[in-house]
C-alpha cells in the first residue's frame, strides 16, 4: 500500500457466473488529480467503481481509497468517499436544501456543520436560489449539481463520479465540466468514468482505458495518441466498390494500416502518416492514377476517439443504459 495515492488496486477481479467482469485490474491514483477511467459498454468501469466503492465485493485482487483496506473496513471506505452514479440519487420529495441535510445526517455530521456546509455547497453549485424548492421540479442539470454537491458534503477523500453527464444537454454538459475542473483544481481527487471522449480529453489528467475487464493502456491523453503513431488520413470515396482499390493506392503513403471506419458505409478510410502537409496532393494523386474518385480528403491530429477505436476496435459509444447490466447479462 502507497500511502501517497488516493486510489490503489491490484488485479481486482469480479465474476459473474461465466462472465469475468473485471480481469485483473491494477490502478494507481495520485492525490488531489482527475483520473479518467475509459472503456466501452460493458468493459468493467462501472463494476471497477462498485468495489472501490464497496458496494461489490472483489471476488480477488486487493483495493485501498485513501489508504483503507475496501474489504477489510468497508464502513470506513465509505466515511471517506464520494459517490455519484450514473443518474442522480436525489430525492424528489424534499427540497435541495433537506436532501443536504439528510445526507449529512447520514454521516453523523453536527447540525452547526451541515448547515454551513450546505450554504457553501448551494452557492458554489449555483442551487441558491433553489434551495427550499422540492426537487421534483429540478431540470437534470440542477439534480446533477445537487447530487454531486450532496456527495460532497462530508468533505470527501475521493469522489468518485460515474458517468456524471449522462443524459445532460450540451450546455448543462460544458457547466458540468467547469464544476469538475474547479473539484480538480482546489485538490479533491476525483476518479472519472466516461464514454465521452472530449470529456476525458479536457479533464482527465491521466486515463486508464479497460476492455474486456483488462487494462489495455494508460496514461496522459498525448500519451495514449503519441501511442497510435502521427497524423490520421481521413478519405472519403464515392464507390463503396472502390474501397480495394482505394486501400492499396494508399498503402504506400501511410505509415501504418489503411482502415475502413467501422462506423462508415464503407467508404470512410482512415490511415496514419508521416508527413501530413505533403501527403494529401500524394494521396489525391494516387488516388486518381487508381481510378477512384474522391469526396473528402482530410489531415488531423488523432483524438481519443482514434486511440479508443485502434485499442478496442470499436468507438466509444455514449448511452444511458445501465454499465453493471451489460456487464452481469453479457
Amino acid at each position: 500500500m502507497n500511502r501517497e495515492l488516493a486510489v490503489e488496486a491490484s488485479g481486482l477481479v469480479k465474476v459473474f457466473g461465466e462472465n469475468r467482469a473485471v480481469d485483473g485490474v491494477d490502478l494507481e491514483v495520485p492525490r488531489g488529480v482527475i483520473y479518467g477511467l475509459l472503456g466501452p459498454n460493458g468493459a468493467g468501469k462501472t463494476t471497477t467503481v462498485k468495489m472501490l466503492t464497496t458496494l461489490l465485493r472483489p471476488d480477488g485482487g486487493t483495493a485501498f481509497v485513501d489508504g483503507i483496506d475496501v474489504v477489510a473496513e468497508p464502513g470506513l471506505v465509505r466515511s471517506r468517499i464520494g459517490l455519484t452514479g450514473q443518474y442522480a440519487a436525489v430525492e424528489e420529495r424534499l427540497t435541495a436544501k433537506e436532501n443536504l441535510d439528510l445526507i449529512g445526517r447520514l454521516y453523523h455530521l453536527p447540525r452547526s456543520e451541515v448547515r454551513q456546509r450546505s450554504v457553501e455547497l448551494l452557492a458554489r453549485f449555483d442551487l441558491t436560489y433553489a434551495a427550499d424548492r422540492i426537487v421534483k421540479g429540478f431540470s437534470g442539470g440542477m439534480r446533477r449539481r445537487l447530487d454531486i454537491a450532496m456527495s460532497l458534503i462530508a468533505r470527501p477523500a475521493v469522489l468518485f463520479l460515474d458517468e456524471p453527464t449522462t443524459g445532460l444537454d450540451p450546455r448543462s454538459r460544458l457547466a458540468m465540466w467547469e464544476l469538475i475542473e474547479e473539484l480538480g483544481n482546489d485538490g479533491t481527487t476525483v476518479l472519472l468514468t466516461t464514454q465521452y471522449l472530449d470529456e476525458a480529453d479536457r479533464l482527465a489528467e491521466r486515463i486508464i482505458v479497460i476492455d474486456t475487464g483488462k487494462v489495455i493502456a494508460n496514461g496522459t491523453a498525448d500519451q495514449l495518441k503519441d501511442q497510435i503513431g502521427g497524423d490520421r488520413l481521413s478519405v472519403t470515396i464515392a464507390n463503396r466498390d472502390n474501397v480495394d482499390r482505394a486501400i492499396d493506392a494508399l498503402k504506400t503513403l501511410c505509415s501504418g494500416d489503411v482502415g475502413v471506419d467501422p462506423d462508415s458505409d464503407g467508404r470512410h478510410l482512415l490511415a496514419s502518416i508521416r508527413a501530413g502537409d505533403r501527403v494529401v496532393p500524394s494521396a489525391i494523386r494516387a488516388l486518381d492514377d487508381a481510378g477512384v474518385d474522391v469526396l473528402d480528403v482530410e489531415v488531423r491530429r488523432p483524438t481519443l476517439d482514434d486511440v479508443f477505436l485502434t485499442l478496442t476496435g470499436k468507438r466509444a459509444e455514449a448511452d444511458t443504459s445501465d454499465d453493471e447490466f451489460e456487464e452481469v447479462a453479457s
